[in-house]
């Protein structure tokens, strides 16, 4: 026996009591993945809607691990250990990591979770201890010829690691605390002594 019940437009229609009520209403259908829902156009928004937050969660992780001022090590100019910007092509040199100008576009080389503890909070690689442990240098500070660490071991000695004079310095004991083992060669017969044995002015060549 059929019953009947009302209807917006004021007919009436036969309902089938052998169809469950989610049948008559057009749920549970394979392209609903078997999930009992409104009316088909309300499923098709719930789906709509679970793809959106997906994508957004995705860009948001994609973008924190880009943001994340961790390992991002790169080779800046003189092969110079450097820092890798967030558009993944911009590689600064160390010492301008936390130097208090934005060297990197969206200023990501300048970022408190970075910067907050020098050099603690810096990543290893951006970092040379002196043989001081009260002193540190920048990594592309070392071994660039100049006494940065104040007692020569960032440029002398098993910690650096230094390869002998470049083409582009002199090898000798420098008069000046500014060198360590080298002078630059531009210094060469200047008329001013930079090493010891004065062969910068009697030897060397620019």
């Amino acid at each position: 026996m059929n019953k009947t019940h009302p209807q917006r437009n004021g007919d009436v229609t036969a309902f089938d009591s052998a169809k469950s009520f989610s049948e008559e209403q057009g749920c549970c259908r394979p392209r609903c993945v078997h999930l009992c829902c409104p009316p088909r156009r309300a499923c098709v928004v719930l789906l709509l809607l679970a793809a959106t937050a997906a994508i957004v969660g995705l860009a948001i992780a994609l973008g924190l691990q880009l943001r994340a001022p961790g390992n991002r090590p790169c080779v800046a100019s003189h092969n110079w250990t450097g820092f890798l910007c967030d558009d993944r092509v911009t590689c600064i040199p160390a010492s301008q990591v936390c130097d208090g100008t934005a060297n990197c576009r969206n200023g990501e080389d300048e970022q408190e979770k970075l910067c907050g503890d020098l050099p603690h909070s810096l990543p290893a690689y951006l970092v040379f201890h002196c043989s001081n442990p009260e002193y540190w240098v920048y990594a592309n500070q070392r071994c660039n010829g100049v006494n940065d660490c104040g007692d020569c071991s960032d440029e002398m000695g098993i910690l650096a690691a230094c390869p002998p004079c470049g083409p582009a310095w002199w090898s000798c004991s420098p008069v000046h605390y500014k060198y360590c083992s080298c002078v630059p060669r531009a210094l060469c017969r200047d008329g001013v002594q930079h090493c010891v044995s004065w062969s910068d002015e009697y030897l060397c060549r620019p």
